[in-house]
């Protein structure tokens, strides 16, 4: 093992670290639209399911390559399936770099929105006016790339300090602040009258809006959910020590995550239907809905500030990870230092990462296959072409071309029985590449 090749300096660590890149932005914009509109817990019991098998499945197996195979995705395929597998490592390490060259964008606003609630800016009930000074922050230039680059430049710092000093040092504040603050705000907002009504919209067992679609979408928002398919959680593997058990780490990592999903339901929706706002308004109740609400409660200022800073959080652990894919292929692929590496990905990603940013202002009329933006063909191509691809040739080579290398380091001296063992397989094997295949074709259809 090289001097780069750091491993986390505790379980708790890598738990943090690796729930942090799956608590993004998803857990808390995404899921409480997706859950209410949906069908409630009918949508809610098929993605915890799938969370914890098929979710699961594909996370054992991507962390089991990285620990075993020693390196990020190009290195371990490398090392484990041979040179043949290599151009599928960099088809991993291209969809983490498209995934945060917009993700980055969306990270920006976040950053803006945080910054206003700290002056106490852009607290207004009306929300005619905040949607337009959404599109004014979303189309300046200056304001959208300026925060773009202070989220990238955030980024590049805490991957340059390293895994032990950076990435997980951070993770060990910022997840409990995540969650901590996350408690807070829902305690608040169920004390708002009419809050129960925003609690049943997300539970409510609603078995009429759950349709087919509903059910390809708990598929698509489980793999999303766990940050599985492009490198991240395999590069976060192979600085896994041998003597941690990697099971039960996945276990608690895809239980933080659902977690951190229903807590993300119950921060949004009870506020938003004690004012009567718009629950489906999707993304923008992060940044056009909510700012009304902290408009019309007693201190709605702080608490303003302590939702933008959850926001901020949310998104920072979750694309550490992914820059960390790139800077872990320059470290193993071309032996830089990994100051050097972090400080060659963050400009790398503030160039091409203008192209999605500018899409809502200066690139808005520059379209793709008819009407797609430079931000909607990054999200097309990760979303629903490069993710479900590399999730299924994690599942094919843990489950087949490497399953006897790494079996045993899956068994953890026996701590898994056999039973067990061939039970993960047979998902990997099996139902996993079934389900990912039908979330790769429904989305291009």
């Amino acid at each position: 093992m090289s001097d780069e090749r750091k491993t986390w300096s505790s379980r708790i660590g890598f738990v943090l670290a690796s729930a942090g890149a799956a608590v993004g932005l998803g857990a808390i914009w995404k899921f409480p639209y997706m859950a209410g509109t949906n069908g409630g817990s009918a949508f809610l019991f098929p993605y915890i399911l799938m969370t914890f098998t098929v979710g699961l499945a594909l996370l054992i197996a991507e962390i089991a390559l990285g620990r075993t195979g020693r390196g990020g995705i190009v290195t371990a395929y490398r090392n484990l399936a041979g040179r043949f597998w290599v151009p599928m490592g960099y088809l991993g390490v291209l969809t983490g770099f498209l995934v945060l060259c917009f993700y980055s964008a969306i990270g920006g606003w976040t950053l803006a929105y945080f910054a206003e609630a700290v002056v106490g800016a852009g607290l207004v009930t009306d929300q005619s006016q905040l949607g337009a000074h959404f599109t004014e922050i979303t189309s300046n230039p200056v304001l959208a790339m300026g925060f773009q680059w202070l989220f990238l430049l955030i980024n590049g710092l805490i991957v340059a300090l390293g895994v032990t000093k950076g990435i997980e040092r951070v993770s060990k504040v910022l997840m409990p602040l995540l969650f901590v603050m996350m408690i807070v705000i829902i305690v608040r907002g169920l004390m708002l009258p009419g809050a129960m009504e925003g609690v049943d919209f997300l539970f409510k067992f609603d078995t009429e809006a759950f349709t087919w679609g509903a059910l390809l979408q708990a598929m698509g928002f489980t793999f999303f959910s766990l940050c599985v398919g492009c490198g991240c959680m395999l590069t976060y593997g192979s600085y896994l020590p041998r003597e941690t058990n990697l099971v039960n780490g996945c276990a608690w990592i895809a239980f933080l995550g659902v977690i951190s999903s229903l807590l993300g339901g119950l921060m949004i929706m009870p506020s938003v239907f004690a004012f009567g706002l718009d629950p489906s308004a999707g993304p923008g109740l992060t940044f056009i809905t909510m700012p009304a609400v902290f408009a019309q409660i007693p201190f709605g200022q702080i608490f303003a500030v302590m939702f933008y800073l959850c926001i901020v959080v949310a998104a920072i652990t979750s694309s550490v990870s992914m820059i960390e894919i790139i800077v872990a292929f320059l470290i193993d692929e071309h032996k830089v230092s990994r100051p050097v590496a972090a400080v060659c990905s963050t400009v790398a990603l503030a160039i091409v990462g203008a192209l999605p940013c500018l899409s809502f202002g200066q690139l808005a009329d520059v379209k793709f296959f008819g009407s797609k933006t430079f931000f909607d063909v990054f999200d097309f191509f990760t979303s629903n072409i490069s993710l479900p691809i590399g999730g299924l040739v994690i599942l094919y080579l843990a489950g087949w071309k490497c399953w006897d290398i790494i079996k045993a380091d899956i068994a953890h001296g026996g701590t898994l029985s056999e039973a067990s063992l061939k039970l993960l397989r047979l998902m990997m094997i099996g139902f996993s590449p079934v389900v990912v295949l039908i979330v790769l074709i429904s989305g291009l259809i």
